[in-house]
């Protein structure tokens, strides 16, 4: 009994000695990302999850490979946080960077819906309105390019005006990114500047605006398909 008793408290404290050394590299992290020192941030965040699985880990070291464009890995560690986190605050921030991350890859449908879960755990976020407008109008600038890509051959230098205006506002687009949540989350909540808050929308009102971002989205792709469903100019006169 005397034998069992000694192993529970070695086995108690040395818990307790793991979750000290894991927090302590994730301040050490924190510190190193503060100072831009996203290469240092990521190997102390990977040694932090090494020692202990959390969210604010997996979330951090998400923003470190962020920061260096390694946009797959990051969107794997801001979905781990999004799965795992336990309140809305942070499963909401890791939504909306990994609808940043998504967005940066042009993979502007998926962005979408993980602006969408942002906005229906914090509907007050301006951010992610925003960003959630901004790959709406990507995704729809991306579909009439790829079906002026494909009617291309048909029309051999031939023009609708109207690709012709979209693929302008496309390159203005381009220099436009997403507005970013990417402070490392701190102990207790996560650590960013004060953002200005809009009315606060009920979850009906929520429910609403997500309603009427959805029916602007079909619209735009019954558009698409209204397009694609035309037949092509012959460049020849038979």
């Amino acid at each position: 009994m005397k034998a069992y008793f000694l192993l529970f408290l070695t086995l108690f404290f040395g818990g307790e000695i793991f979750a000290q050394s894991a927090h302590k590299l994730l301040r050490s992290g924190d510190n190193a990302y503060e100072d831009e020192n996203f290469q240092g941030a990521e190997e102390r965040y990977r040694k932090a999850l090494e020692e202990k699985k959390t969210t604010k880990g997996s979330y951090n070291l998400g923003n470190s490979i962020y920061q260096q464009k390694r946009f797959d890995e990051a969107i794997r560690h801001y979905s781990n946080a999004a799965e795992s986190a336990k309140d809305n605050t942070t499963k909401s921030s890791a939504y909306h960077n990994l609808g940043n991350a998504l967005y940066a890859k042009q993979d502007f449908e998926e962005s979408i819906n993980a602006y969408k879960n942002a906005l229906r755990l914090d509907p007050k976020d301006v951010e992610t309105k925003f960003n959630l407008g901004q790959a709406q109008r990507q995704l729809q600038i991306q579909q009439q390019q790829q079906q002026q890509q494909q009617n291309s051959d048909s029309k051999e230098g031939e023009q609708d005006p109207d690709d012709q205006e979209q693929q302008q506002e496309g390159e203005e687009q381009q220099d436009q990114q997403p507005q970013e949540q990417q402070q490392p989350v701190g102990d207790d909540q996560k650590e960013q500047e004060q953002q200005p808050q809009p009315k606060d929308l009920s979850k009906e009102e929520a429910e609403q605006l997500l309603e009427i971002m959805d029916e602007e989205e079909r619209k735009v792709q019954e558009k698409v398909k209204k397009k694609q469903s035309k037949p092509s100019k012959s460049s020849k006169d038979w």
